[in-house]
């Protein structure tokens, strides 16, 4: 599962994991935010062991906040530490931090090498193609990322100027997996939003592994379809209404449980409109969904959604 702000908290890995997520990350952690000790920015960092495999995101832009970033995650015990040299957003490429770094290749793989220097842990990094369409630079790239010492490498398939806009091209993805050079392994990310564009991209690119991201919005259960498909060949049947509100009913719970009853409600938000996002005439009842503040009338609307649309055949994303 890929490392998403506001969506990869505590809760929703919960609900990834039930349904076989192999390896997990935190939301992005920033380096100021982190050596400012900023209480939000470090409870991004609660991990628990059923969690494990599971990774912390840096993202920074100068060389010793983010080094003593690194120091202070290790104590937190991920089993790796993610440098994100890949978010495209204009508030964090802007200033030099995540995708930003695409266009200072030099100081990237010195910041890479000096982290990997300065924890025990093993570190990963993720990155896109390069800065943008003149400016791909991602085969050599990858080898001097590999030369620093960290242990793997995800390549999101869109440089960073494309944001999330068109489609992801995989081509320079497989390119580096097929560099006899490169020993660690290349996760491949972008577009694989169903079973059988994952099963495309492990035999057509030859990746490691596969990064899942905006497509677990609303269907967290991608990850149980994908690997029944790729062992049997076979699609998993739609999640009815009926397990979509028993999951819903789950995470909200959990929700609460780790953020708390005011930001446990509207963090859950995106999350429960997406679970039932396809149902026909339901702009009424997602309006309250996602516009309710107490728990136990969000668990009312959800038991009206069962009782309403339960017996739906439109169950489709």
């Amino acid at each position: 599962m890929a490392p998403m702000d506001e969506v990869t908290d505590a809760s929703f890995r919960y609900v990834c994991k039930h349904f076989g997520a192999d390896m997990m990350f935190t939301e992005f952690v920033a380096a100021d935010g982190l050596i400012r000790d900023a209480a939000s920015t470090v409870a991004k960092m609660q991990i628990y062991d059923y969690e494990r495999p599971i990774g912390i995101q840096l993202y920074g832009h100068l060389m010793e906040p983010m080094l003593e970033a690194a120091r202070i995650a290790e104590q937190a015990a991920p089993d790796v530490i993610d440098i994100n040299f890949g978010c495209p957003m204009k508030k964090i490429a802007n200033r030099g931090a995540g995708a930003g770094m695409l266009r200072e290749p030099d100081k990237m793989v010195e910041m890479t090498r000096r982290i990997v220097e300065t924890v025990k842990i093993p570190i990963t990094v993720k990155t896109r193609l390069g800065w943008d369409e003149d400016n791909k630079i991602i085969v050599e790239l990858a080898e001097r990322l590999q030369d620093t010492g960290i242990v793997a490498l995800t390549i999101h398939g869109r440089t960073r100027a494309q944001v999330y806009k068109g489609e992801a091209d995989w081509t320079l993805i497989g390119k580096v997996k097929r560099n006899p050079r490169m020993k660690i392994p290349i996760i491949g990310n972008g577009d694989v939003n169903s079973p059988q564009r994952a099963k495309e991209m492990f035999e057509r690119y030859g990746v490691d592994t596969i990064m899942i991201g905006r497509a677990t919005y609303g269907h967290p259960w991608i990850f149980k379809e994908i690997k029944h498909y790729l062992t049997t060949g076979e699609l998993l049947p739609e999640m009815s209404i009926k397990e979509r509100v028993a999951l819903a009913k789950t995470h909200l719970q959990k929700s609460l449980e780790v953020k708390g009853t005011h930001t446990g409600v509207l963090e859950m938000r995106r999350h429960l409109s997406n679970y039932f996002k396809a149902l026909p005439n339901f702009k009424e009842t997602r309006s309250k969904l996602v516009t309710e503040n107490d728990p136990a009338k969000v668990v009312e609307i959800l038991d009206y959604i069962l009782e309403r649309w339960g017996n739906s055949m439109n169950n489709e994303q």
